[in-house]
């Protein structure tokens, strides 16, 4: 396996969203990010698609750990959420993934996200797929 930085959040959607890792194990995977102004939809409730990249982030960080990445990648393929309550500006959210399934090709991950007050505000379920890196030269 390559060594790898939890925090690989420079230039992408997890840095813009302000996604912060704090926990990255084989066995549990955990990131926190504080809602703001960027994150709602038009009625000031958080935007339920930001729930959605936070579960893929934490399952795609936790993927990582069972892949060799010098050969291989991971992508998403498939992500259940059920939104349970709302979340507004100013509340810190907490996600924190474990591994359902971890194969050579498909990973099944569960993600809870809660506020702090340790409520539930989204169930979710993520599938990884492992895929081949493209040889040298291909386009």
């Amino acid at each position: 396996m390559t060594e790898f930085s939890p925090q690989p959040f420079s230039h992408t959607i997890g840095e813009l969203l302000g996604i912060k890792n704090t926990e990255y194990t084989k066995e549990r995977v955990v990131c926190v990010m504080e809602v703001g102004q960027r994150h709602l939809q038009p009625f000031g409730l958080m935007h339920g698609g930001v729930s959605g990249v936070i579960a893929e982030t934490v399952a795609s960080l936790g993927s990582l750990q069972f892949i060799d990445q010098t050969i291989s990648n991971i992508v998403g393929i498939e992500l259940n959420m059920n939104h349970i309550r709302s979340a507004y500006p100013g509340n810190v959210l907490t996600a924190v993934g474990q591994p359902v399934h971890a194969g050579r090709k498909i990973l099944v991950w569960e993600i809870r996200i809660y506020n702090e007050e340790e409520k539930l505000v989204c169930s979710s379920r993520c599938t990884i797929a492992v895929v081949d890196k493209p040889k040298t030269g291909a386009v």
